[in-house]
């Protein structure tokens, strides 16, 4: 299931003072229904509005949801045939539908974390050796 938000159907306004009531604790009412909010439900809601509020748009997945390739390699930010590659190689865990590829959204976002991280790692690599080689950054 995807929820899909569009920045520009809610005023900044609205979104700002919404904001500042997202404290663990509080009660959302709705008619005569309430919730109290969890602090991680806090903190989700919150995140969800500064997207908003930055002006981009947001869809809320569940972590055990199935994507196409081609939602998948959106997703990521690669092409398809990238993504099919990498999912041949087994860097991406994939299941097949028919002939159809599947691949969940919870192992999509692993591999984006451990590619930022390895990134992250070869950039603190690059530093130190600039910085051994005296070349100033």
């Amino acid at each position: 299931m995807a929820i899909s938000v569009l920045p520009k159907a809610l005023p900044p306004e609205e979104l700002r003072s919404f904001l500042e009531e997202l404290i663990p604790g509080r009660v959302l009412r709705l008619g005569e229904a309430s919730l109290t909010l969890t602090p991680e439900l806090a903190k989700a809601l919150r995140q969800l509005f500064e997207l908003l509020l930055k002006g981009e748009p947001v869809r809320v997945v569940s972590l055990e949801a199935e994507l196409t390739t081609q939602q998948a390699a959106e997703l990521l930010g690669v092409s398809r045939p990238y993504l099919i590659r990498l999912l041949e190689e087994g860097k991406i865990p994939y299941h097949k539908v028919g002939s159809h590829r599947r691949v969940k959204v919870q192992d999509l976002l692993a591999y984006r974390e451990a590619a930022k991280r390895r990134g992250q790692a070869l950039l603190d690599e690059l530093v130190r050796e600039s910085q051994e080689l005296g070349l100033g950054y």
